[in-house]
């Protein structure tokens, strides 16, 4: 009777200490794909602030007048076109009297004041080609170029 007891704990104690090693390996599975998002989610931040600087530095490189136009879109890639991880999207619209723009870009055309004027709202969407689960991030700035 005695041995039957001890065989009895002994398949309980196995059964329950299966059970905890179970649950300590899906723990720290979950640990490590939790650690390698949040490294995705904050290089798309970086890349989203580091974008949004690229794209005033566009509009002030970027002469406006009727036969140019305005810079409206930007695409890039990162690191690169043939390696792509990242796809970010810049899209420009402008506040302002009379900019050269597109219809669809110009937001307002009755500014009262001049230090409003040629204003910009950027936004910039960046978005991981790679991960397995899909990392988009969307940032929208207001910018005075």
């Amino acid at each position: 009777m005695r041995k039957a007891f001890s065989l009895i704990t002994a398949i309980i104690i196995l059964v329950v200490m299966a059970t905890l090693l179970v649950l300590t390996l899906s723990l720290s599975m979950q640990t490590s794909k939790q650690t390698g998002d949040i490294y995705l989610k904050e290089q798309a931040q970086l890349l989203a602030r580091s974008a949004t600087e690229y794209a005033l530095l566009a509009i002030s490189g970027h002469e406006r007048n009727i036969t140019t136009g305005c810079v409206e879109n930007i695409n890039i890639t990162y690191p690169s076109a043939t390696a792509a991880e990242y796809d970010i999207n810049i899209t420009i619209m402008y506040i302002g009297n009379n900019m050269p723009c597109t219809n669809a870009r110009e937001l307002d055309d009755a500014i009262a004041t001049t230090d409003s004027n040629g204003t910009v709202i950027i936004d910039t969407t960046v978005t991981n080609l790679v991960s397995q689960e899909p990392i988009r991030y969307h940032r929208r700035t207001i910018q005075k170029p």
